[in-house]
């Protein structure tokens, strides 16, 4: 019986320090932040959607109307070899999501209604931004995390897509945390902690960015500066952790046979993030689907391999 006292003490010691320390420990503030219209482009434009200051890029005009959605950790900037050249075929626009970019961080104390990083409401900023900008209708392209909110979107509002191009999509491995980690995120010790955290992208995240090129060679100083200029936004570390706890299995992949409209898949052979075998399954789910395996490329061919993608998006919107 001693010992099983001494065992519940030691317990209760654990966690108490566990419930306790996260509190103790100072958290550095950010430094060589600004605001982030301070690091505009000289196409940058911004427009206020649902009460967020969204960063977007617009080329060319007419229909078809197409919108670029990026993946996790990029923005506009994973466009830039591709958006002038697709807008010679319509009007192609490419935006900031929430948390990352350029787009308004909006953080918990400033929430009105629902948290502006969930799923449904980056649907709810995309149709926003459609309506500011008078599209009615869109051909959306999703890279990576981007396709997982391109195929929500058309699930939802089916009216508003006239088809897809899914590129590398996030549909079966959505990068959500399952719901004990999320629960476990809003602790508040864990949730003190997170921004610190996920400030180590700054790091990692480098090394996430040589594993979607299938030549990593091929990233210059000034492609890895792109990526990086971001992280010299406000809140930037808070936001993404935001983005961290809201994400979760968005179920895509059981609600695939519903979508009727036209789809192209493209995947690079090479695949590291979100594995080529998955594309091929997508196409293989999707009842109205074409499919595009790009040789020697990775998870960003609109980056790595940009003249084979512009090849596969051009054809199948001439159709």
């Amino acid at each position: 019986m001693k010992a099983l006292k001494i065992l519940g003490l030691v317990l209760m010691a654990i966690l108490l320090i566990l419930a306790i320390v996260p509190f103790l420990i100072p958290i550095p503030k950010l430094e060589n932040v600004q605001p982030v219209e301070a690091l505009a482009d000289t196409d940058s434009q911004f427009i206020e959607v649902n009460g967020i200051k969204v960063h977007y890029k617009i080329s060319g005009s007419g229909e078809p109307v197409m919108i670029l959605l990026h993946g996790f950790g990029a923005s506009t900037f994973s466009w830039r070899e591709v958006l002038q050249p697709l807008s010679q075929y319509g009007t192609v626009v490419a935006y900031d999501r929430p948390a990352f970019g350029l787009t308004e961080r909006p953080m918990p104390e400033e929430w009105q209604d629902e948290n502006p990083y969930a799923l449904t409401s980056q649907d709810d900023l995309l149709l926003g931004l459609m309506d500011q900008l008078g599209i009615q209708k869109a051909i959306l392209v999703g890279n990576s995390a981007g396709g997982t909110v391109a195929v929500y979107t058309a699930l939802q509002h089916p009216e508003r897509v006239l088809s897809l191009v899914l590129v590398d999509a996030a549909i079966y491995q959505s990068g959500g945390a399952n719901t004990l980690l999320r629960t476990l995120f809003k602790l508040p010790q864990v949730d003190r902690l997170g921004p610190w955290f996920v400030r180590q992208i700054q790091d990692w995240g480098m090394n996430m960015l040589n594993s979607a090129w299938h030549d990593p060679g091929k990233i210059t100083p000034e492609i890895t500066a792109g990526y990086r200029k971001p992280l010299q936004g406000e809140n930037w570390d808070r936001a993404l952790w935001e983005l961290t706890k809201a994400q979760g299995d968005a179920g895509l992949a059981s609600q695939l046979d519903q979508l009727t409209l036209p789809v192209l898949v493209i995947s690079g052979d090479d695949d590291r993030i979100v594995p080529t075998r998955y594309s091929v399954q997508l196409q293989s789910d999707l009842p109205d689907a074409q499919l595009v395996v790009i040789p020697t490329c990775g998870h960003v061919p609109q980056e790595e391999c940009p003249q084979e993608f512009l090849n596969a998006v051009t054809a199948f919107i001439s159709h």
